[in-house]
C-alpha cells in the first residue's frame, strides 16, 4: 500500500499535517481545542463545572476538531469548516477544485452559518447533526425547552415572600448587561452584536443563545460558546469577588428572624399567569422565553405531575445534552481564530465581573437601608445562574458563620434575576433586531 493511500485512510492526521504546512494557527488551535475539550470533560466529572452541559460539550469539541477530513467535491461548495456558504459561482468552482486536490477541509457534523435553502437540504443529507441544528437550535427551540425545565424547578414562593428585596438585588445585577453595551459599541461592534455580548453578564445561557440568534447571528457561535464556558467563572470566580469586596464580619451577619410567609400554590400559579401575560404584552419579541419559563412554573404549581416529570426528565435533560453537543461541535478551530473572539473573551469576562460587582453594591444597599441587618452577600445571588449564585452566596456566608442561613433570600434574588435578564433581553431584541 502506497504512502498516499495510508494518508487517504487517516485523513484526520493528514488534514492536521496539511494545516501545519499551510496554516499553522489552525493546526495548533485544533490541538488546543481537543485538549480543552478533554479538560471540560474532566472538570465536569469532578463537579467543578456543570457536568450535564460540559461533558457532552467537551467531548463534541474533541470530536469536531479531530474529525477534519478532505471534503467530497460534491459538498465542497456547501461546507467550509462550518463557515458561511460560498454564494459566488467562481468560489464554488474553486472550492470543488481544491477538494479534488485534497486541499479543502471540513467535517461531517454540521455547518451552522449556512442558510440558503437548497444548500441546507443538501447538508441535511450529509451532516448528521444538521437537522437537529436547523429544527431545534437555530429557531431557539432548545433554549425554550431548557427554560421550560428551569420553570419546573423554580419555586417562585421565594420571590413572593420577599418581592422588593428580590427584585432590587436582581436589578443591581443587571449592571454588566447594561454597562458592557456601550463599551462593545465603542470597540466597533454593531448595536445588535454589542447587545448580544452584553447579555453574557446575565449569566443565563439560554438567554444569551436567544439574544445572539435574534440580534447577532453572524457571531452566534463565539458568543454562545464563550457564554457557556464563562458560566464556570460563576462557580470559581465569584467566591473570590465576595471575599475581596465584603469583609468577613459582614459575611458573618446572621439574618434576623423572618416572619413565616405562607404562599399557596394557587397564588404562585396566579403570579405565573399574570406576570407571563404582562411581560409578553410588553416585550413580544421575547415572548417565547417568557411563555416557556412560566409554563414550567404553572405546570409545577398546578400539580400536573405527569407534565412536570416529562419536562424535567425528558425536555430539560434532552435539550441540555443536545445543547452541549451542538455548542461543542460549533467550537472548531476556524471559528475560534476569528479576530473578534479575543474581544468577545474580554467583554464576556468584563460583563460577568461588572454584574457581580453590581450585585455586591445591591447587597450593601440592602445592608444599610435595613439598619445593617441584611447580609450583603445576598446581592450577588441576583446574577441569574440558577441556582449556582445562590449556592455560592450561602457557601461563603457559611464559611464566615455556620449559623447564618441566607439561602431563602438568595434564591428569591436568583429567581428574580432570571426574570430581569429576560426583560433586558426583550428590550435589546426589540431595539436591535438583526437586519
Amino acid at each position: 500500500m502506497s504512502l498516499q493511500k495510508i494518508f487517504d485512510i487517516f485523513q484526520g492526521i493528514t488534514t492536521l499535517c496539511d494545516s501545519f504546512a499551510n496554516n499553522p494557527a489552525v493546526a495548533w488551535t485544533r490541538i488546543g481545542l481537543i485538549f480543552l475539550g478533554m479538560l471540560l470533560v474532566y472538570l465536569g466529572k469532578k463537579g467543578a463545572l456543570e457536568p450535564l452541559l460540559m461533558i457532552p460539550m467537551g467531548l463534541a469539541m474533541c470530536a469536531v476538531n479531530a474529525g477534519v477530513l478532505f471534503l467530497d467535491p460534491t459538498t465542497a461548495g456547501l461546507i467550509v469548516s462550518g463557515s458561511a456558504p460560498l454564494a459566488d459561482p467562481a468560489a464554488q468552482e474553486a472550492a470543488v477544485a481544491a477538494a479534488r486536490a485534497g486541499g479543502m477541509h471540513g467535517t461531517l457534523f454540521m455547518a451552522p452559518l449556512v442558510q440558503e435553502p437548497s444548500q441546507l437540504m443538501g447538508l441535511m443529507q450529509i451532516d448528521f447533526l444538521q437537522p437537529i441544528y436547523n429544527f431545534a437550535f437555530s429557531n431557539n427551540l432548545i433554549a425554550c425547552l431548557v427554560f421550560m425545565g428551569i420553570g419546573v424547578l423554580l419555586d417562585v414562593g421565594f420571590v413572593l415572600a420577599r418581592p422588593f428585596l428580590s427584585i432590587v438585588m436582581a436589578l443591581f445585577c443587571e449592571l454588566g448587561t447594561i454597562a458592557v453595551f456601550p463599551i462593545a459599541v465603542a470597540m466597533g461592534f454593531t448595536n445588535g452584536e454589542a447587545a448580544a455580548i452584553a447579555l453574557v453578564g446575565g449569566a443565563d445561557g439560554p438567554m444569551v443563545l436567544f439574544g445572539a440568534l435574534k440580534m447577532a447571528p453572524g457571531l452566534l457561535v463565539p458568543i454562545t460558546v464563550i457564554a457557556y464556558l464563562y458560566l464556570g467563572l460563576v462557580y470559581g470566580g465569584y467566591p473570590y469577588l465576595i471575599r475581596l469586596l465584603i469583609p468577613a464580619r459582614l459575611r458573618a451577619i446572621k439574618m434576623p428572624p423572618r416572619p413565616a410567609v405562607k404562599i399557596t400554590p394557587a397564588e404562585k400559579l396566579a403570579f405565573a399567569v399574570v406576570v407571563c401575560s404582562v411581560l409578553c404584552l410588553l416585550f413580544p419579541s421575547a415572548a417565547p422565553l417568557f411563555f416557556s419559563l412560566f409554563l414550567g412554573v404553572a405546570v409545577r404549581e398546578a400539580g400536573l405531575k405527569v407534565f412536570s416529570s416529562m419536562i424535567e426528565s425528558i425536555f430539560l435533560y434532552g435539550a441540555t445534552m443536545f445543547l452541549g453537543v451542538l455548542l461543542g461541535i460549533m467550537c472548531e478551530a476556524s471559528t475560534i481564530l476569528d479576530p473578534k473572539v479575543v474581544l468577545l473573551l474580554v467583554l464576556g469576562i468584563l460583563a460577568l465581573l461588572i454584574s457581580g460587582v453590581g450585585g455586591v453594591i445591591g447587597g450593601y444597599c440592602a445592608y444599610f437601608f435595613s439598619g445593617r441587618k441584611i447580609n450583603p452577600v445576598i446581592g450577588i445571588a441576583g446574577v441569574s445562574c440558577v441556582p449556582s449564585t445562590a449556592k455560592v452566596a450561602q457557601k461563603e456566608v457559611s464559611k464566615a458563620n455556620p449559623n447564618s442561613i441566607v439561602l431563602p433570600e438568595a434564591l428569591g434574588a436568583n429567581i428574580s434575576g432570571v426574570i430581569t435578564t429576560a426583560i433586558i433581553t426583550g428590550i435589546y431584541v426589540a431595539l436591535f433586531p438583526a437586519l
